[in-house]
């Protein structure tokens, strides 16, 4: 399984949702941050599984929360570049891509 490693702004918005969910109930942030573990697991174990998306990355999606969990990936690494809501565009991280 390959490392998993969050972009900084990437990072923020995990941590945003958990306050926000935590706000409304622990049980809540719990089951998101359980969410996210599993979207990571997966990228992590099966990179090419995940079908290609905009910009040379990967997504795998959340229904019950409705994010995707973008990333790019080497033969080390899972680079996650956004926890985005489905409704976000992409052209609202895609300036992380210059950052790699």
């Amino acid at each position: 399984m390959r490392a998993v490693r969050y972009h900084p702004e990437a990072r923020e918005e995990f941590l945003r949702q958990v306050l926000y969910y935590a706000g409304v109930s622990t049980r809540l942030a719990e089951r998101y941050d359980k969410a996210v573990r599993k979207a990571e697991v997966g990228a992590a174990e099966a990179p090419e599984l995940w079908p290609p998306y905009k910009f040379k990355t990967r997504r795998v999606i959340d229904r019950t929360f409705k994010f995707s969990l973008v990333y790019l990936h080497n033969e080390i690494e899972i680079l996650i570049v956004a926890l985005a809501p489905m409704r976000r565009k992409p052209a609202c991280w895609k300036a992380r891509l210059s950052d790699e």
